[in-house]
């Protein structure tokens, strides 16, 4: 049996480090915490290669008493509480007394600072856990401290952090986090020499999200106050338009302090249920306030779980909040909570609607974006030149023909430019001028890869929803999802062009704000989005801005695709580079097919199935799921009883 050994003091701390500490931004997360429990009203993170060989915080707090130095660095030791009742109401961001000590035991640190009435302030340093003696040191009220080579003495735990971009982009992302949560104070972030962030601290929300995000980020948001009984829920909530492919964009405060929590995550969600478009996740940013005696953070040494004593209450307060204001702001009633009973009570008001637009194929389609439409096979005007050496669109602009156009060809053509058909069938059934001239003349620079084959005879039923084309097919019913396998043909489409073959240039590039997860990510990865057909640049402070993208793909749907894509490259690092280039395939198709809801024309539906038919690989989309079912004759007699 082996012998049961006491472990060396040092030995402990560097376990327990490894609980607080998992890399720079664990450890910028507890010396803002530190700085912001001292009563800091400015604060300056300064880092260097990631925060690994270099992090400094500034703050203008109480500072530490000489006699308290050496105790702030040991292990279990704080000023937030005294005895175990304290745990019941927890007031400050840190109270565990592990956060110096576990820091120190795993690099070089210094430390200045002087307290309020002293004349003189203090320096004293720590490496690897062995502690030095305070010296006198000139420096103002409050605190500095500067870490040096992280993890210097654990090499294992060095092998596991990543590049310094994406560790810096962590830290970057827990200043963020910090500012929302606190926009009373001002923070200040340098990043290699280079400011990236700072915040005014006038305690304005507003201030702090443009500082963070940005305008075009805070003009997509609604303000959103709520408050019942013990909770208050305060802050932002995105308007329904403005939706994220992911979750990354959600960020929730209790009392100050950043959570994870899936009570108020569920409230947002069902908020927004039958207002936001599916698939699309609204952003937040909402800050939530209980009674500390409410509340258990002591769940982990993060400090980012919590557990509510009342969970119901909660979700009430955050589902009314932003039911309010997302309600609100289409001019209706808010919601209010009884008394008795929590459930929402809806008084609708007379709104101001504009007249639904309608429009005659016999008066033509005047629209001067029209032909752009054409042109990118996209559902919004287009704003982009082509790629020289690319496939090019010849475009006429004289009023004639673009009088004589019908809405219904323009429709038909936006349906099959977009990868469902190819050009030259396209063309064919382009709209035609008065004097029975072509209105636009596609020309294609390659073959069309694919090779239709023999087309089964077919008659078109109709359209079910807006979403199923339904087809009788040699003594059979067929029910075509017409986005999947729409998104299937997409999805092989640019798998035999690499992606790249098709490429158009944006007239007007699409910026994208990211967190900064995601941020990293999409820059690790810019040499598999430009592999796919996206040109991918970094614009600073989380932003990526795309200049190119595939041809079939509309500039709507570019943001979309970019949140997605880099939330799920961040999540899935290690797969292979195919696997991951394949993934891109799947959204770019998923996003730039037809939706269900679309308007689809009888000329739309023929032309489609007839490809469909033609090409007998493609019977499930990219997901796996059927592109269409068939239903037999006997089928239906039997389900009427007619047969047995």
């Amino acid at each position: 049996m082996s012998k049961i050994n006491v472990l060396s003091k040092q030995t402990i701390e560097l376990i327990a480090a490894g609980e607080v500490v998992e890399r720079p931004a664990s450890a910028a997360k507890e010396l803002l915490e530190n700085s912001v429990d001292a009563g800091a009203t400015d604060i300056t993170l300064e880092i260097k290669n990631g925060g690994i060989t270099y992090m400094r915080i500034t703050d203008n707090g109480s500072g530490i008493s000489r006699e308290d130095v050496k105790a702030a660095f040991m292990s279990h030791a704080t000023s937030k509480i005294s005895d175990a009742r304290d745990l019941d109401a927890i007031y400050t961001l840190g109270f565990r007394g592990e956060a110096l000590a576990s820091i120190a035991a795993v690099s070089r640190v210094e430390i200045l600072t002087r307290a309020r009435g002293e004349d003189i302030g203090t320096r004293f340093v720590v490496e690897g856990g062995e502690a030095g003696e305070p010296e006198d040191a000139g420096c103002p009220t409050g605190t500095t401290l500067i870490v040096r080579d992280l993890f210097f003495n654990t090499p294992a735990r060095m092998k596991f952090l990543k590049k310094d971009i994406s560790e810096a982009n962590a830290v970057a992302g827990v200043v963020d986090r910090m500012a929302l949560s606190l926009p009373g104070i001002s923070f200040r972030f340098i990043r290699d020499g280079k400011e990236t962030l700072l915040t005014p601290g006038d305690g304005n929300l507003d201030s702090a999200v443009y500082s963070v995000f940005g305008r075009e980020f805070l003009d997509g948001m609604i303000r959103a106050d709520y408050e019942h009984g013990d909770v208050k829920v305060s802050g932002f909530t995105s308007k329904p338009s403005a939706g994220r492919a992911n979750r990354s964009m959600q960020f929730f405060f209790l009392n100050d302090r950043q959570i994870k929590s899936a009570t108020a995550s569920a409230a947002l969600s069902e908020a927004y249920r039958n207002s936001i478009v599916s698939g699309k996740f609204p952003m937040c940013v909402l800050s939530i306030y209980v009674s500390p005696h409410t509340v258990d953070i002591n769940v982990h040494p993060s400090k980012t779980e919590v557990r509510f004593s009342d969970e119901k209450a909660i979700f009430n307060a955050v589902y009314y909040c932003v039911k309010n204001a997302v309600e609100g702001d289409r001019g209706r009633v808010q919601f209010t909570v009884g008394s008795a009973k929590n459930h929402a009570e809806t008084l609708e008001v007379q709104e101001d609607k504009p007249e639904q637009l309608r429009i005659s194929q016999e008066d033509g389609y005047k629209n001067d974006d029209f032909w752009d439409r054409i042109i990118s096979g996209g559902k919004e005007p287009a704003d982009r030149e082509e790629k020289s050496g690319g496939s090019r669109f010849v475009l006429p602009l004289d009023d004639k023909t673009e009088s004589g156009l019908s809405a219904g060809k323009s429709a038909e053509n936006d349906f099959l430019l977009k990868g469902g058909l190819n050009r030259q069938t396209a063309a064919a059934a382009g709209a035609t001028d008065s004097e029975g001239e072509p209105a636009a003349t596609i020309i294609e620079d390659e073959p069309v890869a694919e090779q239709a084959g023999e087309t089964e005879e077919f008659n078109i039923i109709g359209e079910a929803f807006k979403t199923y084309i339904l087809a009788e097919c040699k003594g059979k019913m067929l029910v075509i999802d017409k986005h999947a396998a729409h998104e299937r043909m997409i999805f092989e489409r640019l798998k035999s062009s690499g992606g790249g073959a098709d490429m158009q240039i944006l007239l007007k590039p699409v910026t994208v704000t990211l967190c900064k997860e995601d941020y990293s990510s999409a820059l690790e990865n810019l040499h598999l989005f430009s592999q796919s057909g996206f040109c991918v640049q970094d614009f600073g402070n989380g932003t990526v801005i795309v200049s190119e993208c595939p041809i079939i793909t509309d500039s709507g749907d570019i943001a979309d695709i970019i949140v997605e894509l880099s939330g799920y490259l961040s999540l899935n690092k290690t797969l292979p580079v195919s696997e991951k280039i394949e993934r891109i395939y799947h959204v770019t198709a998923c996003k730039s097919a037809i939706k269900a809801g679309d308007i689809t024309s009888d000329y739309e539906m023929r032309k489609f199935t007839e490809k469909l038919l033609s090409m007998p690989e493609i019977r499930s989309c990219p997901h796996g799921r059927p592109v269409f079912i068939e239903i037999s004759r006997r089928e239906l007699e039997k389900s009427f009883g007619r047969t047995r």
